[in-house]
């Protein structure tokens, strides 16, 4: 595996080589607000994903308002994100078991915010990072972005955590995931991307 110094020099220019811009997590008023917007932004462009949550939440911002629709009310609330039929049930679920479980408050550790519908380890991982905690999600741009520059060497998306664990120090977890999506959605185009990270290599090694 490559070492940890040179990881951190690559983490340092990928971050300079994308453009700033707002992800799905960012800029919301609660936990629960941020959770749901992570949950929605699953294979949904977070322009898409920050758009119907910005109406969502300017009409419903807390779980106890957004708990009163019923299920065709939500479809209609989220009907722009992909998959929307089966994460209005996610949000209804979530939303009660955070109410009814949790007694109103969103979890703030991975098993148990696994246990609410439609929250796999990525979001829970991206939701915590954003708190500022040491995690990191493993989305499709973390995926790709890591084995190319060979700082993991698998597809799975377990393995790739715990080595991005064991290969970066704690207080930089939390960067990992904002870095690297910020990077791929600077780079839509996969031969663009690829000779910025060739850049990225040369420039290191």
């Amino acid at each position: 595996m490559m070492n940890q110094r040179l990881a951190l020099k690559q983490l340092k220019l990928l971050k300079s080589k994308s453009k700033a811009m707002r992800l799905a997590a960012d800029g919301w008023k609660n936990d629960w607000q941020m959770l749901i917007a992570i949950l929605l932004s699953a294979r949904t462009r977070d322009e898409t994903t920050i758009l119907v949550c910005e109406k969502m939440f300017d009409k419903f911002p807390t779980p106890e308002k957004f708990s009163k629709l019923n299920i065709s009310n939500i479809k209609r609330l989220i009907n722009s994100v992909n998959f929307y039929e089966n994460k209005s049930k996610y949000l209804q679920s979530t939303t009660k078991d955070i109410l009814e479980k949790f007694h109103g408050k969103v979890p703030d550790n991975v098993e148990e915010l696994i246990t609410l519908a439609g929250v796999g380890r990525k979001t829970a991982n991206v939701f915590l990072a954003n708190k500022g905690k040491d995690h990191i999600g493993i989305d499709t741009h973390v995926n790709y972005i890591s084995n190319y520059l060979g700082w993991v060497n698998s597809k799975n998306p377990i393995k790739i955590e715990k080595q991005l664990e064991e290969l970066f120090p704690k207080s930089k977890w939390k960067e990992v995931n904002n870095t690297l999506v910020s990077f791929g959605k600077t780079y839509t185009s996969k031969t663009k991307k690829n000779l910025w990270l060739d850049w990225i290599k040369e420039k290191t090694l």
